[in-house]
């Protein structure tokens, strides 16, 4: 039998003397505006969670002035499949549930988790909305045809204040009780909390942030609410001159001013804290379909807008002077980098922007900022 030498290093020499050597390992591709704001996924963040542990549909998220990000998750959305190592004779290893709110540090470490139902509140049957306010507090919303009402704790979990209560809507003129609230945000000096009020009714909604006590309300561009059905959503039809089902987020910018995302409605509106009317952002011409999320650049401008649109399932890049579409980055999909069904936003103070996906989506990812 004739006998065959393998000679590999030389071989692998020639090769690569003539370009063929082994594929560099890629990683991921800064997405965004040239000249601007670009952003890679890391796709190693958070890092395994213990035990098997797993997210249901990610209903919030905030990043506290330390870099911790938070996330409320959605446990009763939990897959039938996903609940073999609960039962009383666990028959498979897959899953557990994570905490209700997780707080994780900025290398993704998790670092504690806590909430669900417990003794002196109401607890929302559909978790929706979650902000950590600079003093360190955590607010949780829901969006239940009965989740009419947000719950203040410390970081440690130990219950504050409830707003609100379940039960019947009072609609949107109430003083006292919400609407399927869906996100919140502190102006701490002035101690107000503004409430994107939200699924059910139709109106930014304002209270004393130390006490409950109610302050003020407006609806659609600063006018008196209203809870009359509207026509859904055309974009060659006028603008609405109320908000829509849902009022869906809220943000508050350096130079004082309000911004919510009218989500029925494709579009985000701004406002003077008094709920004086100032401009707006439509999705029709910026090419969004679903305006959900919004979050500032932390510059102290605060030049640029974030603008999450599920549909597409991108994020939007914006300036914030004038509106105007700078680029986006991101696509539909189910690998790292890729969204489905986008939820909730949030940003650190380096500019990395870390994203919850519900739906069938269920997870939270890390976009890092980089290099301009």
């Amino acid at each position: 039998m004739k006998k065959i030498h393998l000679v590999v290093a030389p071989v692998i020499g020639l090769l690569m003397a003539i370009g063929c050597s082994q594929p560099m390992q890629r990683g991921a591709a800064p997405q965004g505006v040239a000249g601007g704001p670009k952003f890679a996924v890391d796709p190693f963040w958070p890092k395994p969670l213990k035990e098997n542990w797993i997210f249901a549909q990610i209903a919030g998220l905030a990043v506290d002035s330390r870099d911790h990000v938070w996330v409320l998750h959605r446990p009763g959305t939990l897959l039938a499949d996903e609940k073999g190592a609960m039962s009383a004779e666990p028959a498979a290893r897959c899953c557990k549930l994570v905490p209700p709110v997780t707080e994780f540090d900025a290398d993704g470490n998790y670092i504690q988790g806590w909430g669900g139902p417990g003794e002196g509140y109401d607890w929302p049957k559909n978790e929706h909305g979650l902000y950590v306010d600079p003093e360190g507090n955590v607010w949780v919303a829901g969006n239940d045809a009965a989740d009419n009402m947000i719950l203040k704790f410390t970081r440690q979990g130990k219950f504050v204040m409830q707003i609100g209560r379940p039960g019947k809507s009072e609609g949107s003129s109430s003083k006292a009780q919400l609407g399927r609230p869906a996100n919140m945000v502190v102006d701490v000096a002035a101690n107000e909390l503004y409430v994107a009020d939200g699924y059910g009714n139709k109106r930014i909604v304002v209270f004393d942030s130390r006490t409950g006590a109610y302050k003020r309300h407006w609806g659609g561009y600063g006018s008196v609410p209203s809870d009359e059905k509207l026509a859904p959503y055309n974009p060659s039809s006028p603008p609405s001159k109320q908000f829509a089902n849902s009022v869906h987020c809220i943000r508050l910018s350096n130079d004082g001013l309000v911004y919510v995302c009218d989500r029925g409605n494709n579009r985000v509106q701004v406002f003077r804290k008094d709920g004086t009317f100032v401009s707006e952002i439509l999705g029709a011409q910026i090419g969004a379909l679903d305006s959900g999320d919004l979050l500032f650049s932390p510059d102290a401008a605060q030049r640029h807008i974030y603008l999450s649109d599920g549909q597409r399932g991108q994020i939007h890049i914006l300036s914030r002077s004038d509106g105007k579409l700078l680029g986006s980055f991101a696509r539909h999909g189910r690998y790292a980098g890729e969204f489905r069904s986008l939820h909730t936003l949030a940003i650190d103070s380096k500019g990395n922007i870390y994203t919850g996906e519900a739906g069938f989506g269920r997870r939270v990812q890390k976009f890092n900022r980089v290099a301009d």
